[in-house]
């Protein structure tokens, strides 16, 4: 099978009217249809939706051209975003008839953008359980081996771009769930600043963690659907009062200039990560030198208190919205969604407010250390993926991670790969992150790499 064009190609082949949205999707629906039986990556397929808007966006843009870089382009959304006409499900038996009348605010951004919509995408249950197979939707697999897990919670958006069904669609990140499925499935997930990308429309899992993010094969890709998604929403009282810009405007300048700060302490120290991991992002590291960056080692407070804080401030957050579904109904949630939330329930509101305040305190760490630095470089995943059947692996890879410390912080931070694990061939990734609203600067410095490590050319099965 060939490799599908990437957003950004896609996008430059249909401005140069050598490619029309109609037949781009065609060649994506056939590839779903070959694919899709094994990976389970959509929960309501919309091709025949997709291709009607596809026809129409042909037409327009044969009449006066593209309406914006992503007219006709396909985005698949992850079910807990809202898209009129089709129920948002959160991949649980809650909210099986959840018919929305309106859609969600990224996704109103998209089709004024010109943007199809082929599928309703996976999920783990409300963006918290895991890959689960007690609920009404299979979970979705690796595209790299599927007998592994392909990350979560945002698993189908990860699995479809990961496989070349989708080139893009959009995931929720409250711990780590845009980056962490992106690591997993060789991929680019950007969780951008707090508040940069409007959450109206989208079920919640955590008032003042969650962030919806792109998530593309490629960093140019990437950056183009930040664009089109980003920007104030006086409707979400969490919208900062910032425009969108345009983040390729630094793709080629490569690294040189640039200070990486490297984190070495998260997958030293904190949450030791496998021996391939560690040596994937020492490799990285060098080769960022090499390209003409400075790189140097940073501090930070311990990854796990970084991760005790997202606990207590996410269990408490949790409760609010689950609350009365875990007394009343909580047979409908799959065992492993019900085990991660019944916990919030018995959080103490003295533990909330003092996650709070120590959540200030590490965002004055990390501002600290950008004192010194232009982006800082750390792991994202500290193992590969695991088997998807084995719920103890699971259980214990899911928290070894470094993502979860930029959703305490709300900083910028973006994952792509920078290897391949040996036993099973599955991507290794790392996590670059920057100051607020500098995401300019990480696709910069994930652009730079990207060229020089060439990882980005890889595909499932090649």
């Amino acid at each position: 099978m060939t490799a599908p064009m990437t957003l950004a190609e896609a996008s430059a082949a249909i401005a140069r009217k050598r490619l029309s949205p109609l037949e781009y999707l065609d060649t994506l629906k056939a590839r779903f249809d070959e694919l899709e039986p094994t990976l389970n990556t959509a929960v309501r397929p919309l091709w025949d939706e997709a291709r009607e808007d596809a026809r129409k966006a042909t037409r327009r843009i044969a009449r006066s051209g593209p309406r914006s870089a992503i007219d006709g382009l396909p985005v698949g959304l992850k079910d807990i975003i809202d898209i009129k006409g089709h129920p948002t499900t959160c991949h649980s038996r809650h909210l099986l008839d959840n018919m929305k009348q309106a859609d969600a605010a990224v996704v109103a951004r998209l089709r004024a953008a010109g943007a199809v919509f082929p599928a309703k995408l996976a999920t783990h249950e409300f963006a918290i359980g895991g890959p689960a197979f007690d609920l009404p939707f299979p979970p979705a697999r690796n595209p790299w081996n599927r007998a592994h897990h392909p990350g979560g919670s945002s698993s189908g958006s990860g699995s479809a771009v990961g496989a070349g069904i989708l080139p893009a669609a959009l995931g929720t990140d409250t711990g780590g769930s845009v980056r962490h499925p992106a690591s997993h499935c060789g991929i680019v997930g950007m969780k951008a600043t707090y508040g940069l990308v409007s959450r109206r429309g989208v079920f919640p899992l955590s008032y003042t963690l969650d962030h919806v993010g792109p998530m593309t094969k490629d960093v140019a890709s990437n950056a183009l659907l930040l664009g089109a998604i980003a920007g104030h929403d006086p409707e979400d009282p969490g919208s900062a009062a910032r425009k969108a810009e345009n983040y390729r405007r630094a793709l080629k300048k490569g690294l040189k200039g640039l200070t990486i700060g490297y984190v070495r302490h998260f997958h030293e120290t904190d949450q030791p990560a496998t021996a391939e991991v560690a040596a994937a992002l020492d490799a990285a590291a060098k080769l960022m030198a090499k390209e003409g960056a400075k790189v140097k080692t940073v501090t930070l407070p311990s990854l796990n208190e970084f991760a005790g804080v997202n606990r207590a401030i996410l269990m408490s957050e949790s409760a609010a919205i689950h609350g009365r579904w875990l007394r009343e109904s909580p047979e409908l949630y799959a065992n492993l969604t019900r085990k991660r939330l019944a916990p919030g329930l018995f959080v103490r509101a003295e533990d909330y407010v003092q996650a709070q305040r120590r959540r200030r305190e590490l965002v004055a760490a990390v501002e600290e250390a950008f004192a010194g630095c232009d982006v800082l470089l750390t792991a994202s995943s500290m193992d590969p993926a695991c088997r998807i059947d084995d719920p103890e692996a699971v259980e214990v890879t899911y928290p070894r991670q470094a993502r979860t410390a930029f959703n305490v912080t709300g900083h910028p931070a973006l994952t792509l790969m920078c290897g391949l694990s040996a036993e099973a061939g599955l991507p290794l990734s790392l996590q670059l992150v920057g100051r607020y609203f500098e995401e300019a600067a990480i696709y910069r410095a994930a652009a730079g790499y990207e060229r020089a490590a060439g990882w980005k050319d890889r595909w499932p099965g090649a």
